[in-house]
């Protein structure tokens, strides 16, 4: 059985979706994370560097719900409101993964849910996978 992922410390879900799941097979799947700000739900205003620095602080709370931290993540994607952004958003997405970062898409979308400029997903591996009798 799988284990839905809910922290108050990432943004709650703007939709039918859970913020993350963890399967028994130990890979944990971190749902598109906007750079929302989850003490109080508004969408973060700054520059688009700002903005992938809280999607990614969002990730880091789901993954911890999962016991994963960022060394754990084996694949992100990323979608940006303007392949323009890509520059700025590398530089902010690089400080959080400093040595052997994960496979990674990056695609231009046409608009993203509440207008942001940018939304990262993430899928983890958990170093100790669900056991189906206890969790």
């Amino acid at each position: 059985m799988n284990k839905i992922l809910s922290t108050p410390k990432a943004p709650a879900a703007i939709g039918p979706y859970s913020q993350g799941v963890q399967t028994c097979g130990g890979l944990v799947f971190v749902s598109g994370q906007l750079p929302f700000i989850p003490e109080t739900g508004e969408l973060l205003e700054g520059t688009v560097g700002e903005m992938t620095v809280q999607s990614m602080k969002n990730i880091e709370a789901i993954l911890a719900e999962a016991g994963c931290t960022l060394a754990d993540v084996v694949k992100t994607t990323i979608f940006l409101k303007d392949l323009n952004d890509f520059a700025e958003v590398n530089a902010a997405y690089a400080t959080f993964f400093p040595q052997n970062p994960p496979a990674r898409a990056c695609v231009q979308v046409a608009k993203l849910p509440r207008d942001a400029k940018v939304e990262i997903e993430a899928i983890a591996s958990a170093s100790v996978p669900l056991d189906p009798a206890r969790d």
